[in-house]
């Protein structure tokens, strides 16, 4: 019986238990803890420069007030890179193909963006609804458009994410599956099949790394409205 390329993208389940909350928890295992001493190691020494690079870059646009979000930003874009690149490797799942988990993640901080807005400068906040100088018919109008749009940004960071992370896989998956059936027929056919496959790998690898910068980048532009 053959299976259905979207098999992969279904949580593993081991005795009837999803392991879905273990495959979120392990990648953090991988990352090295830092000390307290005044020299470390190579690999604690690029992590830290990197993270603080990020962090400076990321936060850089934002208010003050905002700076108070770069430990949970931070960690939001570590722990999405992790598990994108992880999900790349032979037997393993990537949890972010699930639109369920990342719409967990996006409408809780898209809701706490929104919160501090209200709570901070509540006339700027809802003034985003109805831009200056709106002709007074159309008034009713845009305030509907703008609130739709508002209530759709967490809808889009979650499908964005889930959209290109499935999409890539499935492409791997297919042209995999076309190497391994020319590979017998025609050999030289099934090289080249494999080279694009090496190529579209390195692609989906800057893919994994890339949506994970864009989901922390457009909550901090939604942050950066609200502070």
């Amino acid at each position: 019986m053959a299976m259905s390329f979207f098999d992969q993208f279904m949580s593993p389940t081991y005795l009837g238990i999803p392991l879905m909350a273990l495959a979120l928890t392990l990648p953090w295992i991988l990352f090295p803890t830092p000390t307290t001493r005044w020299l470390d190691n190579r690999l604690l020494t690029l992590q830290n420069w990197s993270i603080n690079r990020f962090t400076q870059q990321l936060l850089l646009p934002i208010n003050v007030g905002g700076h108070k979000w770069a430990l949970i930003l931070t960690s939001l874009m570590l722990f999405l890179i992790t598990i994108n690149m992880l999900g790349l490797l032979p037997y393993t799942f990537t949890p972010t193909t699930q639109l369920s988990l990342n719409m967990g993640l996006a409408v809780p901080l898209w809701l706490a963006t929104v919160i501090i807005g209200l709570r901070n400068q509540p006339t700027v906040a809802l003034g985003h609804l109805l831009p200056e100088g709106t002709p007074a018919p159309l008034i009713p109008v845009l305030i509907i458009i703008e609130t739709i749009s508002l209530f759709i940004r967490p809808l889009a960071l979650g499908v964005r994410l889930t959209a290109n992370l499935t999409a890539g896989h499935l492409l791997i998956q297919l042209i995999a599956t076309a190497a391994f059936v020319l590979l017998p027929l025609m050999p030289a056919v099934a090289i080249l099949t494999a080279t694009l496959l090496f190529l579209l790998t390195l692609l989906e690898v800057a893919v994994a790394m890339i949506q994970a910068y864009v989901f922390v980048l457009l909550l901090s532009l939604y942050l950066q409205e609200n502070v």
